[in-house]
């Protein structure tokens, strides 16, 4: 298998495992959309890890494959090359992306699925797409645009460079940069520490802050407002209440 799933304290590592590279082919593409709709079902798996081992996340899509593609293949084909990636953006739970190495086109739009992203301090992402003739096709127009703003986004995706970790970190590209041998282990620490967490009360949260940026603000606030009230029809929001008023904050456990 290209990708392959372990789980382990309730959180689930999706690992690419396609040497030397990972380059992303279709097979992985594939591989990618029902790993994320395992873990999407699975009630053992709380939070996610994306990882692609320690020495590169992802370099990109796999080129040779893509060279013998026609227009009328890439058609037929770039709907569920799409759709393995937003598998993985939907995932209703915790996602963080292990990042060392490279994070390139592919790669890189595949870090953009997750909810937070910690990058080793030898990583380089970037969407090089624009050297090949070619844009990003698997969310990078979109999803990078979302996080760092349309004139960084287009910066990157105009010129194809790659930045490095402290870049991206200062472009808000990735939220933690830590040594490259830490980046796995704290990637995991922190889908742990969110798998102990209200699984239903994450979800809502998770599904009112990206549901909400595809819209307006009155309708943003109707959503959060349905899930808000919602929650109280939840055991853990009465395991939660009822522990901070009996305990204080932060200690209670919830199931």
């Amino acid at each position: 298998m290209t990708v392959n799933l372990e789980v382990a304290e309730g959180v689930g590592t999706i690992r690419l495992d396609r040497p030397p590279m990972n380059a992303l082919d279709i097979a992985t593409q594939d591989r990618l959309r029902e790993l994320a709709e395992e873990v999407t079902g699975r009630d053992d798996v709380r939070a996610v890890v994306i990882w692609g081992g320690e020495k590169v996340f992802a370099a990109g899509a796999d080129i040779k494959e893509m060279r013998d593609m026609d227009h009328a293949g890439m058609v037929a084909r770039s709907r569920a090359l799409q759709d393995s990636f937003t598998a993985v953006a939907r995932i209703p739970k915790p996602v963080v992306a292990a990042v060392t190495g490279y994070a390139l086109g592919g790669g890189c739009e595949l870090a953009l699925c997750a909810d937070y992203r910690i990058a080793g301090e030898n990583a380089k992402l970037g969407q090089p797409e624009i050297l090949l003739g070619l844009i990003p096709g698997a969310g990078g127009t979109q999803r990078l645009s979302r996080l760092i703003g349309p004139s960084r986004a287009k910066d990157l995706i105009f010129t194809g460079r790659q930045v490095k970790a402290d870049e991206a970190l200062a472009l808000g590209l990735v939220d933690r940069v830590v040594p490259a041998e830490e980046v796995y282990e704290q990637a995991h620490a922190w889908a742990a520490r969110l798998a102990r967490g209200p699984a239903i009360a994450l979800r809502a949260a998770k599904e009112a802050v990206d549901s909400g940026l595809e819209t307006d603000l009155e309708t943003g606030l109707a959503i959060e407002r349905s899930w808000f009230a919602g929650l109280f029809a939840t055991e853990d929001r009465k395991i939660g209440m009822r522990s901070f008023v009996e305990e204080g904050p932060g200690k209670a456990k919830f199931r």
